[in-house]
Formats: C-alpha cells, structure tokens, sequence
C-alpha cells in the first residue's frame, strides 16, 4: 500500500518539536572540513535541502550545484539563501529523472527518512559519473547521548524512531553496520568512513550549555577530535562512496 506523506509539514518544525538544533549547524561546519579534502571538480547534487543549512556550504565549493527537494516551502526558503546559480527540482527521490551525470552527489540527513533506502540509492548509484563519490550522512543510532535516553527509558531501543522522529519523516536509524549493508546491497564500494563530534548530550541540551557558555568553541573542537578516536560514539556517522 503506497502511503502519501505531506512532505512540507514533515519539513516544517513546531513549539513541541523542533526539526533542527543550532548544534546541527556546527555538525555541518564540521562535516565540510572533513568532506573538502575529498571533493573533485565538476557538477554536483544535493538530494534533499531541507531549507538550505547544506546547500549554502556546498555552494561555496560547487559552482554547478543542483538540488533535489520534495518538500516546496523549504525549496522556497533554500533559494534565500543560496547563490541564483544553484538549481532547483522539487520532486520526490523516487519521482525524479535527472539525464545528467554527477561528479559529486550528497545525502545528508536524509537517507533516514526515505520509504525504501535501496531503491534509492540505486537511482543514486545511476546518477554519479564512474569516477563520482557519493557522500552520505545520517544520524548516529549507537550516539551516547542516545544510549543514555534508552537507559532513561526515553526510547525502547538505541535504533528505534521516535514519535517526533517519525512525524518530522525518520523511517529508520542507523549505525555503521546497517549503513553500510545498504550501501553495499546496491554495489556501492565505501572508500571513506567516520563520524562527526562525540555527543552525550542531546541536540536541544547542546543548544543549551551553548546559549549558557558551559561549553565552548574548544569544546566542540574537543568533542571533534575525539569523534575521529571513537567514530561509533558519535552525533553522526558518514560514509565517501564510489561506483565500486
């Protein structure tokens, strides 16, 4: 049975749940010093925007940069902020036919929330030029700020979906096993792995000791290094792909 999912009030944050944190920001900072070093010249995609907070941080290395977003009012946000050379196709992953190849293609935050990740990522795998790298970037299951919520008796288990995790469009969670066999069903080789800042405390508690300055830049560049130690013990987990 295909379910229709209202794409715009997934995307959309409310008082008793908010969809982002300032923290997401700074994950994102930190994703792009860890991801540059490996970008290749040429046109690129980004599958799913949200209202924007990557796309602004892609343009500034990918002068061809196209956007493939289901959600409308956040495409409508996302074009605000971002340089008039960036492209926009509001359709669904599974609705969109994109005739270019993509030297570098991104999805961020985003695989946790498609119905069906294989057929997905399939359609990815036909978009990348032979040499391309994928990128993709997901939230971290095994996180110890999540470990310590299921000890609290917050969440059943370390992967499970919440039920303002499933209104804001999350299907599933991940870690690095699971990721990686999805990527791997499909014919993806993983070239590059890790993860993005130690995390025990939740988005919203990091938000908070930041408003309060209880932590600090040092901090983050602390919690930063440390993730590259303990990359399972992390806010979010990545993986650099190619064709295989």
């Amino acid at each position: 049975m295909t379910v229709t999912r209202d794409y715009n009030s997934e995307a959309l944050s409310r008082p008793e749940k908010r969809y982002s944190y300032n923290f997401d920001d700074i994950v994102r900072n930190y994703m792009m010093k860890r991801f540059a070093p490996f970008f290749k010249v040429g046109p690129a995609l980004e599958l799913g925007c949200h209202e924007g907070q990557s796309t602004v941080l892609l343009a500034q290395h990918f002068d061809d940069l196209t956007v493939v977003e289901a959600s409308s009012e956040a495409i409508g946000i996302a074009r605000l902020n971002v340089p008039g050379s960036v492209k926009f196709i509001n359709a669904t992953f599974e609705e969109a036919e994109l005739e270019a190849k993509y030297n570098s293609i991104f999805l961020i935050n985003t695989l946790e929330h498609v119905d069906e990740p294989g057929i997905i990522l399939a359609k990815i795998k036909s978009w990348l030029q032979p040499n391309g790298q994928f990128y993709v970037l997901v939230p971290n299951a095994d996180a110890p700020s999540r470990q310590i919520a299921v000890q609290m008796g917050l969440i059943a288990s370390n992967n499970a979906v919440t039920n303002g995790e499933w209104e804001h469009g999350h299907r599933r969670t991940y870690s690095f096993d699971t990721l990686e066999a999805d990527l791997r069903a499909v014919g993806f080789r993983v070239d590059q792995r890790g993860g993005l800042m130690f995390k025990a405390l939740a988005n919203y508690q990091m938000d908070k000791a930041l408003e309060a300055g209880i932590i600090d830049a040092k901090y983050l560049d602390g919690i930063y290094n440390l993730g590259m130690i303990y990359p399972a013990m992390t806010a979010s987990i990545y993986m650099i792909c190619s064709a295989g």
